[in-house]
């Protein structure tokens, strides 16, 4: 994983076997990333390297995460429920996401057509970074499939290790259950995950 931003633009983000070749993500958007880096400098962001990716701070906030996939490149917020949106640019990045937080983009001109938007988005941000201001914290409603509750209701022992988790590993859980499409494949993937919960782990823990 690079930890030099310069980097990311030259050759990417490090983190899979496509780093440096022609295949990457960031080659491939290279104009359009180039161009969202120069807004966000130009915007007065402090440029650093952060999971990978190019990340612009103020005020000691990180802002915006710069980010590219196979298919398109993203401008992603942080704190984005602070934000207006009035032009109806943010999406979210997944269906677990709270709200919208990301500009997409698939072609590179688009980051020219929209960079006046873009430009007023990154002021907004900065001027809550400046007002010390942050979006109120929510705690999601946690929906379980059928198949943990029914587990749970027949295992004590597991329900009340369960609830002793923190609120986001039994979300972690809540999400790794519901993605499976059967539900056979959700049982079996309960039975796996006793261990870990007994233990007080979530589910992407080790």
């Amino acid at each position: 994983m690079i930890t030099d931003v310069d980097e990311f633009f030259a050759q990417g983000c490090g983190r899979c076997d496509r780093f440096a070749t022609a295949a990457c993500s960031a080659r491939r958007w290279q104009q359009g990333l180039s161009a969202l880096r120069d807004i966000c400098r130009a915007a007065g962001l402090v440029e650093t390297a952060k999971w990978g990716h190019p990340c612009y701070m103020h005020a000691g906030r990180n802002i915006v995460l710069i980010g590219a996939l196979q298919g398109e490149f993203r401008l992603n917020f942080f704190n984005a429920a602070l934000m207006k949106d009035p032009a109806g640019l943010l999406q979210r990045q997944g269906p677990n996401t709270q709200h919208p937080d990301s500009i997409p983009f698939t072609a590179n001109e688009q980051v020219d057509e929209r960079a006046a938007v873009i430009r007023d988005y990154l002021l907004e941000a900065m001027a809550y970074a400046d007002a010390g201001i942050r979006p109120p914290k929510t705690t999601p409603a946690l929906e379980l499939p059928k198949e943990m509750i029914d587990t749970m209701d027949a295992d004590p022992e597991l329900a009340e290790a369960f609830h002793r988790l923190t609120p986001g590993r039994q979300r972690s859980y809540a999400i790794h259950l519901s993605s499976a499409k059967t539900a056979a494949t959700r049982v079996a993937r309960i039975e796996k995950a006793r261990p870990q919960i007994l233990a007080g782990k979530g589910a992407n823990e080790r």
